[in-house]
């Protein structure tokens, strides 16, 4: 499998197109789809991987294991207000939520603190 059907493929499981993809990565339009023909650059490559939540190397082939974090299975505490804030990627039931549940999130959350 390519370094861009490997994106394509996690992209898709997280309810991303290819230009959502990245917009959130902060790349050029279409500047994924040229990962068809050639290699990306090291900087392009991780933030892809950022977003997606997988290690470079998932993304390269190296290995079939999506992250390579040592804390695996570990639980770990995640303020829910700030990785909203910070977009990172939320989903309900194998599907994101959107932008306006989102914000909902945040209002409820914030109450909350009062």
């Amino acid at each position: 499998m390519t370094i861009y059907e490997r994106t394509e493929l996690i992209a898709k499981k997280h309810g991303l197109s290819m230009p959502e993809l990245e917009k959130k990565a902060g790349l050029g339009e279409k500047s994924i789809y040229s990962w068809k023909r050639s290699t990306p650059n090291s900087d392009k490559l991780r933030k892809v991987a950022d977003v997606l939540h997988v290690s470079t190397d998932y993304l390269l082939g190296r290995t079939d294991k999506m992250n390579l974090s040592s804390t695996d299975n570990v639980p770990t505490e995640v303020d829910i207000k700030k990785a909203i804030e910070q977009d990172i990627m939320l989903a309900f039931d194998g599907k994101p939520i959107s932008d306006k549940y989102k914000r909902i999130i945040i209002e409820l959350l914030s109450e909350e603190d009062e």
